[in-house]
């Protein structure tokens, strides 16, 4: 689990669609390689994905659904656990505040740190070629997690 219930949404979307597995608790941005992304609210070239790498991406928030790959003739998706099936329409958080562990390896946040979006779709502290996502406003507990506000 990469979320913690533990969160606070005040602005979601869920006009995206993202095309590959995933799990929650990180940040996702556009897919640039389509034109017209976002133009309404079912535009198929509306996609996002963890980005690669930091540097280029352009972050539009964090992902709130496990994105899975299910033969759905054979099992249902598990609606309890938010999952959703690879190709379907994603909810992202905009601007809130949750407690993830999706975090850059070898990080030590705390409280009042500017969170950027990293490598995959983690959150780092490095802001070398990323773009703010907010701020932390913990460290990171025995578990690895850690309170990030999100402001995109």
């Amino acid at each position: 689990m990469a979320l913690k219930p533990d969160r606070i949404e005040l602005l979601t979307d869920i006009s995206f669609f993202m095309t590959t597995t995933a799990e929650r608790g990180g940040v996702v941005s556009a897919v640039t390689s389509t034109t017209g992304v976002g133009v309404s609210m079912d535009d198929a070239n509306a996609v996002v994905a963890y980005a690669a790498v930091a540097s280029g991406a352009k972050p539009v928030g964090v992902l709130l659904n496990d994105v899975v790959n299910l033969d759905l003739t054979r099992q249902h998706i598990n609606w309890h656990k938010d999952e959703m099936q690879v190709g379907g329409k994603v909810t992202l958080l905009r601007n809130g505040q949750v407690t993830t562990n999706m975090l850059v390896t070898g990080i030590t946040p705390s409280a009042g740190t500017d969170a950027y979006v990293g490598a995959s779709g983690l959150i780092g502290t490095s802001s070398t070629n990323a773009v703010k996502i907010g701020q932390f406003l913990s460290g990171k507990d025995t578990d690895g997690y850690a309170k990030v506000s999100v402001n995109l």
